[in-house]
């Protein structure tokens, strides 16, 4: 969840942000923080090409979480968590990390550490992922194309 808030921070917009308005105020910072308008000194350049990666890398991350973006793919979501079973998870930060067995791989966000070690202690890791995990947290695709703003 800290880096969901960090990013928003950074772009400064709040959670019920729309696609359309991330892509105005990311085109709005490129504008201002793009290397090329730092001519001056190398240094001021260097900040600038740092400042537009972060911005870079908050504006994809959002955008993969965005509810219009789940809408977009909630389909292949619901197909991959109802027939592909679970090859591998990795549990790191509060952030669930799901590889299926189709190739997708879905992160989970805010995930506490009693949820994780339920599931590792779960007769059926992917029954219990089903039941308390895939409707009741943030995620996004890391292994497919996301909806783009």
């Amino acid at each position: 969840m800290r880096k969901i808030v960090d990013y928003r921070k950074i772009l400064g917009v709040d959670k019920n942000a729309e696609l359309q308005e991330l892509k105005t105020v990311y085109r709005t910072l490129m504008k201002n923080w793009h290397p090329d308008k730092f001519t001056d000194s190398e240094e001021s350049k260097l900040e600038a090409e740092e400042k537009s990666k972060t911005i870079i890398e908050a504006y994809h991350f959002l955008v993969s979480i965005a509810s219009e973006t789940r809408l977009q793919t909630i389909e292949d979501y619901k197909l991959t968590t109802t027939t592909s079973g679970i090859a591998d998870f990795e549990y790191k930060n509060q952030i669930l990390t799901v590889s299926f067995a189709d190739g997708s791989i879905y992160e989970y966000f805010d995930v506490p550490k009693a949820v994780y070690v339920k599931l590792i202690n779960a007769d059926s890791p992917g029954r219990f992922a089903r039941r308390h995990i895939y409707a009741n947290y943030i995620y996004r695709s890391t292994s497919k194309l996301v909806a783009t703003a």
